[in-house]
């Protein structure tokens, strides 16, 4: 049988992680229990361990993010590799090189692994494709495509909060459309054989025939909300309710927001997620933020831990 996914070898091993579109549940499930293993490491006094000892890491962000791209080389830095921050957008391509030009000097450099954060869908393919044998490409987020270290710390969290994914309503809330991580969300979810996944959006939020994915459609929040074990809301950039998807923030936050009282209507023991920076008063309400059942902290902790785990399982080593 041909091979057709870029992200393993031959023997069905993890050469690359551009999505989470395709990779079987073992895929996922390896990375999860790996990262299980180093919380413990991110926990200690000393918070390192020498697996990528001597080994080369780029960071190559095309597109700017301080959150993402810190904890790469939070990461990297706690297998001990040696980490290196381009930033690629201020400086080669400023100058006119092409993005495969970049990747070939890079390459030169005796590189060991690149993360890869671009504007473009489909930037991170191209440069796996293009990357010389023996390098490995992790997809940090390229236009609206796919992020799926977000959603493999995502399904850390729920795992390590409701311990199954079998018997869980799942719904993710907001701007849908523009969302890669909701993509790497909804792939992951049904791989891991959560039965219901709901996606709560207004229709100008929503991309064509989204039902294809195995999702249910909700266009009313509080129809949406009942019965839910983990809500997953997303980033409502506030800028876009300025054109014609949306009237006004206010309004967005009167229906889709997540308030106290909306979140009465899942499950009493139901988590709340959100892949951050969160918009208070947009999206989501400080009280609901700050609450009891929000996990947004943990998420950014447990990030570390699943991107730990990444590069470790990609470099051939696992704890």
């Amino acid at each position: 049988m041909i091979n057709r996914n870029p992200q393993l070898d031959k023997n069905r091993v993890l050469q690359h992680l551009l999505t989470t579109e395709g990779l079987p549940a073992s895929i996922l499930l390896q990375i999860l229990d790996t990262a299980e293993s180093f919380v413990g490491v991110t926990e200690r006094d000393v918070k390192k361990v020498p697996l990528l000892r001597g080994k080369s890491i780029f960071n190559l962000f095309f597109e700017p993010s301080t959150r993402t791209r810190t904890t790469f080389e939070i990461a990297a830095k706690r297998l001990s590799a040696d980490v290196f921050n381009l930033n690629i957008a201020v400086s080669a391509q400023s100058k006119g090189e092409t993005l495969l030009d970049t990747v070939d000097n890079l390459s030169a450099m005796n590189a060991d692994m690149f993360v890869v954060r671009h504007v473009q869908s489909g930037a991170a393919h191209l440069i796996a494709k293009h990357a010389k044998p023996g390098i490995h490409v992790i997809n940090a987020g390229d236009g609206r495509h796919a992020h799926p270290t977000q959603a493999l710390l995502d399904m850390f969290t729920i795992r390590r909060y409701k311990k199954e994914f079998h018997n869980l309503k799942i719904a993710i809330v907001g701007d849908i459309l523009h969302s890669r991580v909701a993509r790497s969300q909804i792939h992951a979810l049904t791989t891991l054989g959560v039965p219901e996944v709901r996606v709560i959006a207004p229709k100008t939020l929503l991309p064509s025939k989204v039902e294809r994915l195995g999702v249910h459609v909700f266009h009313d929040m509080n129809a949406g909300l009942r019965d839910i074990d983990v809500l997953m809301m997303l980033r409502l950039q506030k800028e876009r309710m300025q054109g014609a998807n949306l009237p006004s923030s206010e309004e967005y936050f009167k229906n889709y927001g997540l308030t106290p009282e909306k979140l009465r209507l899942a499950k009493p023991d139901a988590i709340v997620m959100h892949p951050g920076p969160m918009n208070r008063g947009v999206e989501i309400d400080s009280m609901v933020a700050d609450g009891n059942q929000s996990v947004i902290l943990p998420q950014v902790t447990y990030g570390i831990a699943v991107r730990m785990a990444v590069m470790s399982i990609l470099a051939g080593h696992q704890v």
